[in-house]
């Protein structure tokens, strides 16, 4: 009896903890929905019930915002960046794995060394490198400092080391190419790692504000987390539109993260199918 009070304790705390920080998680996203029902000075007073302001604060926003313009500049940038990070990072990851070579793990350990050089650093590098070559205020600026992603490179080649060498043995053996076996045996088997690198390269992307804020310089070529900050940063902010403005921005990426949240649990154990 004593044992069975003991794990009914026991399981009491598991799940009280357990639910305290699912609210502690959940509560900022629940707030900020209830904020976009209130007006700006209920918000700044604390409020946290539904308010009456949720059809005025959408007006409003749609109003100062062209949601369609900087919603199309975010997912332009968001998938570009994205597909052209995984092309090139597979294919790193694929490479440092699967050929040998004298120099292979300095060249790795240096480019992992790259991880480690804060953004703040390669700012003006790469501002002065943009300029020279004609393309500040353009979304290429934006997205191609993000294509050569040393953390997806590490996260592809570490998935690499579960792929089944026999495939790639029995692929050569039938008369493929190295490409062939990328592209058609490769690929298919490591679905899972491309849809977890999916999801987090294109959650960065889309939440990426500090370089685009330096190289975007026109209303026309600013995404959905500049135009968030410019409103929040106005003289006189209205809080509830911003949380309508937040709460739109974060609809895309919660629908991949829900649609591929089955892949990308599977791609973050390393599985292979």
């Amino acid at each position: 009896m004593t044992n069975g009070i003991g794990r009914a304790a026991g399981a009491l705390l598991t799940y009280g903890f357990l639910g305290l920080m699912a609210f502690l998680s959940v509560f900022p996203f629940v707030w900020m929905v209830l904020g976009a029902t209130n007006t700006s000075i209920d918000i700044i007073k604390g409020k946290v019930l539904p308010g009456a302001a949720l059809a005025t604060n959408i007006n409003t926003f749609f109003t100062q915002v062209n949601a369609p313009l900087v919603f199309w500049n975010s997912a332009k940038i968001a998938i570009l960046a994205t597909v052209l990070t995984l092309a090139v990072s597979s294919l790193a990851g694929y490479g440092f794995e699967m050929f040998r070579s004298r120099h292979r793990e300095r060249l790795y350990r240096a480019m992992l060394l790259t991880l480690m050089i804060p953004f703040a650093a390669l700012m003006i590098p790469l501002f002065i490198m943009m300029g020279q070559m004609g393309l500040i205020n353009t979304h290429i600026a934006v997205v191609l400092p993000s294509i050569g992603s040393a953390f997806i490179v590490f996260y592809f080649r570490q998935s690499t080391k579960a792929f089944p060498s026999e495939l790639r043995d029995a692929a050569k053996v039938d008369g493929l190419k190295e490409w062939q076996i990328f592209l058609y045996i490769y690929v298919p088997v490591m679905r899972s790692t491309y849809a977890a690198a999916f999801i987090i390269v294109f959650m960065t992307a889309w939440n990426n504000y500090l370089w685009p804020l330096i190289v975007l310089q026109s209303n026309e070529t600013k995404t959905i987390t500049l135009v968030i900050s410019s409103l929040a940063s106005a003289y006189y902010p209205d809080y509830g539109v911003v949380m309508v403005g937040t709460i739109l921005a974060t609809l895309p990426t919660l629908a991949v993260f829900f649609f591929m949240q089955r892949q990308f649990v599977q791609g973050m154990l390393g599985s292979v199918k």
